[in-house]
């Protein structure tokens, strides 16, 4: 599973600004602008309470009466307005911000190599995508921006007391600087208690992913009550980290009201005294109160506002954990496309080790350009790691593959793995239509050379009888089809990707009789001229193979044809004699 590397809170939100807001200067500009008018306009709200109180009700003014009116007026409109476009500029930049970095982290994890997914569940990459990537938005969005908004007002509020009675607004400061430090320690508070909950909803998210995946298996064998405990248990732990971290959240209120009521306390004393001894006017001194007041709202938002930030930042840190894990396999500097002349494959001195267990020792294979090679051994004799080396699913420990000569580990993994067509015993099918899953790979395809590699596979008759035929969506995972079907649909995949170089992997183990009967032929006339491995458990699917190779141990201890094989009387032998009392063994018959 991919850490998250700890950054300063500075170094973040710079990257956040570089990397995600830069792009959107113009807009943010503009949504700037919206907010100079709205705190101009929220000062001046403060600043017309002197003129206010003094013209109109102490000195009766009546032309005071229409036109300050008009100007209260004008600030609301101004405020509204501005505010409505404010909002709408910053809502558009934090949707688009989030929604790219979503993109761009999706974009980087399809590319990355399978060791990472291996070690990581897929929970816990879908939680990243989208809790933190909301967290995320509420930090840009809400509170960046709501940061910048915050300190202007702020300003323009300062400005009106300052403009009043400096005196009584250096007076009214005493006890803001003393928050300093509490709302520090609040934001790496939160911080730590947004980064363990963020871990806790992966957790959540990859159990539930896993649960639902398996539910078959739960109610067979009469799980429920089993699995209820284990989600019970992640929830708590989840609301635990969440109710921590809400009151970390907390804390900021509180503190803010007690030093705003201290301030005013303050202001309230020593700004009476000045009315009463005539230095001031009263219209003056509730202008002075005014802007304070106002003040302390955008004041209390920004300590609220600290705490968003640092629940974004905690979700940075764990979205640019993704974006900074450099695939293990990748395109190397200046690489070159592959230039495919015949198809052949070659195994030389091939070392490969999943962590400290090795899988291959010393492989030394040639796949002949235009003819099938088998692969057979027991399960974990390494036989599915040669075939995924083939494309680069990994790269060698030591040792070289190479097709026509060429390092596979030098050409450009686009141009490799388009020359591969492979059909696994796990098919891998998308919630979309037939036709979609088909082409996949090819979605440009017409669609009759759609429905030529559909009738090809021998699925073109079911395909017919769905609902929707070729338009027919098959749910996730392709749940609605037979595992038959699901696996006729991924062979006409790779019939209509028409590559050079094919891999099979049991691809005829999920059919019945009669279908296998179809599809080896149609194998066959799609093998013809091409480089393709097989990797067969059931030995009568490998007797037409050019050459069998049998694998043990991560090692090649036998190699040749069907009949050569048997007449050894070696490994091979042993395994194909045992297969055939396994499939001649009568079934059991309960009896009671």
């Amino acid at each position: 599973m991919t850490q998250p590397t700890p950054g300063t809170p500075l170094r973040l939100v710079t990257r956040l600004l570089r990397s995600e807001v830069r792009p959107h200067a113009r807009r943010l500009a503009a949504a700037a602008l919206c907010m100079m008018i709205g705190a101009a306009a929220t000062a001046g709200y403060a600043w017309l309470t002197e003129p206010v109180l003094n013209r109109v009700f102490l000195d009766h003014d009546h032309t005071s009466l229409i036109v300050l009116p008009f100007l209260v007026m004008t600030l609301f409109i101004a405020k509204g307005v501005a505010d409505y476009a404010e909002a709408t500029l910053l809502g558009h930049v934090g949707q688009r911000i989030v929604a790219d970095l979503q993109a761009r982290v999706f974009s980087h994890l399809v590319r990355q190599d399978l060791t990472f997914f291996h070690g990581t569940p897929s929970g816990e990459l879908v939680a990243r995508l989208t809790s933190d990537a909301n967290h995320l938005r509420a930090a840009v969005s809400t509170a960046l921006t709501g940061l910048a908004k915050s300190v202007l007002t702020c300003v323009f509020l300062v400005a009106v007391m300052f403009y009043q009675d400096w005196a009584l607004a250096a007076v009214s400061f005493f006890a803001f600087p003393l928050a300093v430090v509490p709302m520090a320690w609040i934001g790496r508070r939160v911080r730590r208690a947004a980064r363990r909950t963020q871990e806790s909803v992966g957790r959540f998210a990859a159990y539930l992913s896993e649960a639902i995946r398996g539910v078959r298996l739960i109610q067979a064998y009469v799980m429920e009550a089993h699995e209820s405990a284990r989600a019970r248990a992640l929830a708590d732990d989840l609301f635990r980290r969440l109710t921590r971290s809400q009151r970390a959240r907390a804390l900021a209120g509180p503190i803010m009201e007690v030093l705003a009521g201290a301030a005013i306390s303050v202001v309230i004393v020593y700004g009476g005294n000045q009315v009463i001894g005539g230095r001031t006017t009263p219209g003056a001194f509730f202008s002075f109160i005014t802007a304070l007041l106002l003040a302390y709202q955008p004041v209390k938002n920004l300590a609220g506002l600290n705490a968003s930030l640092q629940e974004g930042l905690a979700a940075a840190e764990r979205l640019y954990a993704l974006l900074d894990r450099a695939s293990l396999v990748r395109d190397p500097p200046g690489a070159r496309a592959l230039d495919i002349t015949t198809g052949a494959v070659r195994f030389a001195d091939v070392h490969f080790s999943y962590g400290p267990r090795s899988a291959l020792a010393g492989i030394d294979l040639d796949l002949p350009a235009g003819r099938t090679t088998a692969l057979v051994g027991p399960s974990g004799a390494g036989k599915s790691t040669i075939m995924n080396l083939i494309p680069r699913f990994y790269d060698v420990d030591q040792g070289r593959v190479t097709i026509d000569g060429q390092d596979v580990r030098e050409v450009s993994l686009a141009t490799l793995r388009g020359a591969i067509a492979l059909v696994s015993q796990d098919v891998a099918l998308f919630d979309d239509t037939v036709c979609a899953n088909i082409a996949y790979g090819r979605p440009d395809a017409p669609m009759d050379t759609v429905r030529r590699a559909a009738e090809s596979a021998a699925a073109h008759d079911f395909i017919m009888a769905l609902p929707s035929g070729y338009d027919t969506v098959i749910g996730e995972g392709g749940v609605t089809l037979s595992g038959g079907q699901r696996q006729r649909l991924a062979i006409a995949r790779a019939m209509l990707r028409d590559a050079p170089i094919l891999l099979l992997d049991e691809a005829t183990s999920s059919l019945d009789a009669e279908s296998e009967r179809l599809v080896q032929a149609a194998l066959a006339r799609l093998c013809r001229g091409r480089t393709v491995l097989v990797i067969a458990h059931r030995l009568s699917t490998v007797r037409a193979a050019d050459t069998t190779v049998v694998i043990e141990g991560g090692r090649i201890i036998e190699r040749g044809g069907h009949a050569e094989l048997l007449a050894r009387g070696g490994t091979y032998a042993r395994l194909y004699a045992r297969q055939l009392d396994d499939d001649s063994a009568p079934l059991a018959v309960a009896t009671g």
